[in-house]
């Protein structure tokens, strides 16, 4: 299976075992002429299921088994990410809402609550504030900093084919009380490398760090306590709007 998809402006033809991945795609065909060409194999399937079961056992859970067809979309995602690098395109694993045309991306440790809290921004601020990705948006880091919508959006499968300058990231954190702060370069970089997709290629690998150095240096940096109140959403976004 065989189809064409403008993904972060770039025309990316993917060649497929299974439907799964084309479905998901579907709002992101074009007819155009491709740039890039991602072909899986059954080879891809397999090294997607042992590196999910290898983590569920790091983390002492239970190996979960999941379909051939849905580990596939996986293997297509990492290697589009891999290739993307090139063109100075990373994968970042958070939630990013825009509002009034300007990009806001939240990211903390998993079950932290990125997704409810940017809920609660749709919440306070309307129809102003858009889901871009709830999960895995592509940010583009040239001299200033794009984020795309993905097909690769979450459980939720919240996101929009659509493009917006990034205006800041904010690492979330649980607290009781709302608080948020600035932060330095210094403190976010760990979660910045350690929330991007890092290739394995020694030359990839390398191009990722100097991105996150440039991203980390083209956007205003925040922490946020917050707790699942719809008053983080007004605290959080009359600090960053600026």
């Amino acid at each position: 299976m065989k189809a064409v998809y403008r993904i972060a402006e770039t025309n990316i033809e993917i060649s497929s075992v299974y439907e799964e991945v084309h479905t998901l795609c579907r709002d992101y065909i074009t007819n155009e002429l491709p740039h890039l060409c991602v072909e899986i194999t059954r080879e891809d399937i397999e090294y997607e299921r042992e590196k999910s079961a290898a983590e569920d056992i790091k983390e002492g859970i239970e190996v979960r088994a999941f379909t051939d067809s849905y580990l596939e979309t996986l293997a297509v995602y990492r290697k589009i990410a891999g290739s993307l690098i090139d063109n100075d395109i990373i994968l970042f694993h958070g939630s990013v809402v825009a509002v009034d045309g300007k990009g806001y991306l939240f990211t903390a440790v998993s079950g932290t609550g990125k997704s409810t809290h940017t809920r609660l921004w749709r919440e306070y601020l309307g129809d102003r504030a858009v889901m871009v990705n709830d999960d895995k948006p592509l940010l583009k880091i040239k001299d200033n900093v794009t984020v795309y919508g993905t097909p690769w959006d979450g459980k939720h499968h919240l996101s929009s084919n659509i493009s917006v300058p990034l205006k800041s990231i904010c690492v979330l954190e649980r607290s009781a009380v709302n608080h948020i702060e600035e932060i330095t370069k210094k403190q976010i970089y760990p979660m910045l490398i350690q929330q991007s997709y890092r290739p394995q290629e020694g030359a990839k690998l390398k191009k990722l760090l100097q991105l996150t150095e440039r991203l980390a240096d083209s956007v205003a940096l925040y922490r946020l306590g917050c707790n699942m109140d719809i008053d983080a959403a007004m605290i959080a976004y009359e600090k960053m709007k600026g």
